[in-house]
């Protein structure tokens, strides 16, 4: 059926073909349920199209059109289940019309609508364009393959921020653990040294009290005796007056007691700068290094110690590609960077069989095989030697075996030395104009730890006096 035809067969409410038609007077036709709710709240029932005034207010139904709309849905079904036939002629789709841009039949092209047009074979029309669509496609497959894999990224970084939250909790809590178990430990032995001086102190000034009182009975008691003779008659206080003053003058006169030095309890010793010497007391249980790895820098194939400061080689581990890792050198990197000053910390490599010791720029290469921004001393087949922006290896010359490299930055003067601290001998320095944030690096191949060793605390005192 025609364009035309499909319009004839439409309803003039809802625009779409008839469902279950009804005729009124005036010979329009509707859908039954669209009829129906046209005049829904309406006082006067009319038609929707010449609003001429309908005797009846249920239409009957209009078979023959209802009829013929199944009919034309029916081959409007067949038509799309059949693309490549023309829907004009029944015949199939050779040819694409290049002027009104659609597939066309034989009969198509002789027919005045596509007079003078130009045509193309549809098969051969239809490769070009396929190949142009997968030319344009390409760069969509390989964005969106890009987007997938960067979300699983995103998945699994997700995951491992909860795991390491949850991993860093527990550390925190036994941390603190530790440290409350230590306090608690100093309070008891306070506490306890203050019990025990308190006990004999407390015993002492009873065994002093207990000897005055036995002193002032036995004194009490030469004293009313002699009082007791002197008032008596003078006849009796004359026959007992030798005995009586034998008596007085045998009562040996001692010093009068007094309190010995340190009786008191010292205060001042428990009390006086408590929280400091608590915490002089607690630098023996700390520890403190110059360097702290960065675990967020590690390699996958990179195992580090809880407490951030040993790093050793392991099975690869499935890591969040994050911006700050750095996959294809095996090395992990300092928690914190220098741009200026001097410091120096120590690596003990020990036995350990692959190893590299040095420093890497801020903006060093992430991703991909050049190397940039290192400046190391290394350890492999036996052999030391020297790296510098991914040239060759330098041959170091070593007298003996090395177990511990202290590494000396001086920033401003652009100078990286290495250290035996052992033998007390220089190993190599790199001079360069240092521009960039310079971070501790290192990375080993071998099982066995390279750890980075940790500084005794000091605590001094100072006295400043005011002006």
């Amino acid at each position: 059926m025609s364009f035309r035809s499909q319009e004839d067969l439409s309803c003039p409410v809802c625009q779409d073909i008839f469902k279950d038609p009804v005729v009124l007077s005036c010979s329009h036709s509707f859908c039954r349920d669209c009829l129906q709710s046209w005049w829904r709240g309406k006082p006067i029932q009319e038609c929707p199209v010449c609003k001429r005034r309908s005797s009846r207010s249920e239409p009957p139904r209009n078979l023959a059109l209802k009829n013929l709309c199944e009919t034309f849905l029916l081959e409007r079904e067949q038509r799309a289940g059949s693309e490549s036939v023309c829907s004009l002629h029944s015949e199939k789709l050779k040819l694409f019309c290049l002027d009104h841009q659609q597939p066309v039949c034989l009969v198509c092209r002789d027919s005045k609508t596509h007079n003078n047009h130009r045509f193309r074979p549809i098969h051969e029309f239809a490769q070009d364009h396929k190949k142009e669509l997968q030319k344009c496609l390409r760069p969509l497959q390989e964005k969106l393959k890009l987007f997938e894999r960067v979300k699983g990224n995103f998945d699994e970084t997700a995951k491992h921020i909860k795991v390491q939250a949850q991993h860093t909790e527990r550390e925190i809590k036994e941390q603190f653990k530790n440290l409350h178990q230590f306090l608690e430990e100093e309070e008891e032995a306070r506490i306890t040294a203050l019990r025990e001086e308190e006990e004999q102190k407390s015993r002492m000034m009873k065994e002093k009290m207990e000897a005055l009182s036995r002193e002032i009975a036995a004194l009490s008691h030469t004293v009313r005796a002699t009082e007791d003779e002197l008032r008596a008659e003078d006849v009796s206080s004359l026959k007992n007056y030798k005995v009586t003053v034998e008596r007085v003058q045998q009562r040996p006169l001692l010093d009068d007691p007094q309190l010995d030095s340190g009786a008191l309890i010292d205060v001042a010793e428990y009390l006086g700068n408590l929280t400091f010497n608590i915490w002089n007391t607690m630098k023996e249980k700390v520890s403190y290094s110059p360097v702290i790895l960065d675990p967020n820098t590690a390699h996958p194939e990179f195992i580090l110690s809880e407490d951030l400061t040993s790093v050793s080689h392991g099975e690869r581990q499935k890591l969040p590609e994050n911006p700050e890792r750095i996959d294809y050198h095996r090395s992990v990197r300092g928690w914190e960077g220098f741009n200026s000053g001097i410091h120096s910390w120590d690596v003990e490599v020990g036995d350990n069989t692959a190893w590299f010791v040095g420093m890497a720029t801020e903006s060093v290469q992430k991703k991909g095989r050049t190397k940039s921004g290192f400046w190391q001393i290394e350890f492999f087949s036996g052999k030391y030697s020297t790296r510098l922006l991914g040239y060759p290896p330098g041959v170091l010359r070593v007298k003996k075996k090395l177990q511990r490299i202290r590494v000396h930055l001086d920033w401003n003067r652009g100078k990286l030395s290495f250290f035996d601290p052992d033998a007390n001998t220089h190993i190599h320095t790199f001079t360069h104009t240092f521009t960039d944030r310079l971070f501790p690096c290192i990375g080993t191949l071998n099982e066995l730890p390279l750890k980075m060793s940790q500084g005794k605390i000091l605590v001094t005192r100072e006295w400043i006096s005011e002006r």
